[in-house]
């Protein structure tokens, strides 16, 4: 690994960092009394009726300023705003240890691998050397994609990777995937929930991991978060964004994205021009595929539960409690390929694809400067906020676009696509819950099972030959009766319940909320029941095949000519549209918000 990445350095940078983002947090707060008002009138109502000691003592500091902030003068006001700014960006600022990342990235995961798969240890018996590798995971967690392209990237500007978001276990699974694709390791928001579970904070604490609390929901917070992340962008640190904003509760893929964070990436490519350095930003978006899911059981009663669908916190599902996750990374590392992480195609912040130089190209393979996406009509590099939040959606478009295409199918989402089309049709009424309620009471013969699995697989190959989807090698590869095999003894010991039970007369469909979890993988390309499609998004199948690919850089198309644009959102689209340069055009379904 190149010990050069930015990150090395982070310690040294941080307090300057933190000023940074405190001065211009300060400096862009137009009206101080506005914003101090709002943050202690909505920090107040969040902590009403708590009896944690703690929460009471804020409530009462927050209830003294905003008595007070009426008999300050603006002098005091802008004081006070600097002490609040500058004490949130250092409750979010992270931390990286070098010592910590040499451990979790060359002994942590083969000793764990060698204690929770008993199989191998032998192999660390005998080749003591092995200990330093990551050998012992190869086989387990698959890594996928350009790599080398992501590899020549991370020379030549800062990458923002941007994957899909199931489990807790997410950013440590993916920060293995950076490591083993020999990537630099990233800055990462974390939620501040996650800091209470003492295995996940050590490591999340010491890795990069900036802390994100959700509870807070004022501008004067949100602020301080997002130029927090741009400064960080800005500065060259490589950074992770789960921008579905929370885990998925379906277990569907992400069609609809919050993109507050990934917005800061505009801001800063845009202050790296002004500054006359420019550095150009790359966004990877990746997918993270789960033969099981740690918290599915908590998600998918969440997700059906009306109360629960707003609760975007949760503190109580299996990621806290140790034996869960000991069970679980048991039940992964006795079975090949049970996580694939797939890195997708990277794209410039406005939609374009790029090559391994890093130069981009519009949708017709045309060579286009980047830096003309954020310059007025004089050629002037300037920060517009609405422009760039038109910017931001049409890259959401394109993020879901890829996450679509690089879902990556396993036989537990087969078989549950399969099974769950059983209980559809046997259902009494169409609806939902209905379908449901059948827990226990169907039995499918298994050779039925297997041949439905079959047919669902013949769909599956024909959406990866037009480049919509990818095939694990289990799928592709497996007999309908291997396919539904594998299903069952990945759910089998994990799961509080039987999700399938073999029986003598075959198979009994018996957890129908996890079939439902584990079929919605597959609902957004239309082989699976899609009741999950978030509002103004159409359900089925709404993959785009990918575009023809680039042309090798040895022999790159003529560059185009630079075009300023008005500072305006407007003109954001409709230059976008005379340029022909992105990618993501709002024409078919996507996640952009």
């Amino acid at each position: 690994m190149d010990s050069r990445a930015p990150i090395f350095g982070f310690n040294d940078a941080r307090d300057e960092i933190v000023r940074t983002v405190v001065d211009r947090v300060v400096g862009s707060t137009r009206d101080p009394l506005l914003a101090m008002n709002e943050a202690a009138y909505q920090e107040a109502k969040r902590l009403e009726g708590s009896r944690k000691p703690q929460d009471i003592r804020e409530l009462a500091e927050w209830q003294r300023l905003a008595r007070s902030l009426g008999r300050m003068h603006d002098g005091e006001r802008r004081r006070r705003l600097r002490e609040l700014s500058e004490e949130y960006a250092w409750d979010i600022a992270g931390n990286f240890d070098r010592r910590v990342y040499q451990l979790s990235s060359r002994l942590l995961p083969p000793v764990v691998s060698a204690l929770l798969a008993p199989r191998k240890l032998m192999t660390v018996v005998r080749d003591p050397l092995k200990l330093v590798s990551l050998e012992l995971l190869a086989d387990r967690v698959l890594v996928e994609g350009p790599l080398a392209k992501l590899r020549s990237l991370v020379q030549r500007g800062t990458a923002v990777y941007v994957p899909t978001h199931l489990s807790n276990m997410d950013s440590i699974v993916f920060g293995y995937a950076l490591e083993r694709a020999g990537l630099p390791p990233a800055t990462y928001g974390a939620g501040k929930n996650l800091f209470t579970n003492p295995v996940l904070s050590f490591f999340m604490h010491n890795l990069g991991a900036y802390r994100v609390d959700r509870r807070i929901r004022h501008n004067l917070y949100k602020d301080v978060l997002k130029t927090y992340s741009g400064v960080l962008l800005e500065r060259g640190y490589h950074s992770l964004f789960f921008p579905g904003g929370t885990r998925s509760r379906s277990g569907g893929v992400e069609r609809k994205l919050k993109l507050g964070l990934v917005g800061s990436a505009f801001e800063a490519y845009t202050r790296t021009l002004q500054s006359g350095r420019e550095r150009r930003v790359f966004f990877v978006p990746a997918t993270i595929n789960y033969l099981i899911t740690l918290e599915a059981e908590t998600l998918i009663a969440d997700f059906l539960s009306e109360a629960g669908k707003g609760r975007f916190i949760i503190e109580d599902d299996e990621s806290s409690r140790i034996g869960r996750i000991a069970s679980f990374l048991r039940k992964l590392l006795a079975m090949n390929a049970a996580v694939v992480i797939r890195f997708s195609e990277p794209l410039d912040p406005f939609g374009n694809r790029v090559d391994e130089l890093g130069r981009s190209f519009d949708a017709r393979g045309r060579e286009v400067d980047p830096a003309s996406y954020v310059k007025d009509l004089a050629g002037k590099a300037v920060i517009d906020a609405a422009r760039d939040a038109q910017y931001a959606r049409e890259l959401g478009e394109e993020i879901c676009r890829a996450y679509a295409r690089d879902t990556v199918v396993m036989a537990t989402h087969v078989v549950a696509a399969a099974s769950f089309a059983r209980l559809r049709s046997q259902a009494p009424a169409a609806d939902l819950f209905t379908v449901l309620r059948q827990r226990d009471v169907i039995t499918v013969p298994r050779d039925d099972l297997a041949a439905d699995v079959v047919a669902l697989c013949d769909r599956l190959r024909a959406l990866e030959q037009r480049g919509c989807i990818v095939l694990g090698e289990d799928v592709r590869l497996g007999s309908g009766g291997d396919i539904v095999e594998r299903a069952m003894r990945a759910f089998a010991g994990y799961h509080s319940s039987p999700v399938l039970d073999s029986r003598p007369d075959g198979i009994a469909l018996c957890d129908t909320n996890l079939l439902f979890y584990y079929q919605n993988r597959l609902a957004a390309h239309g082989v699976a029941w899609d009741v999950i499609a978030p509002p103004g998004v159409p359900s089925g199948l709404q993959v785009q095949p990918p575009l023809p690919p680039l042309e090798p850089a040895s022999s790159p198309p003529p560059l185009e000519e630079p075009r300023g644009s008005a500072s305006s959102s407007s003109s954001a689209s409709s230059r976008a549209g005379e340029a022909d340069a992105h990618v993501g055009s709002m024409n078919g379904a996507g996640g952009g918000q």
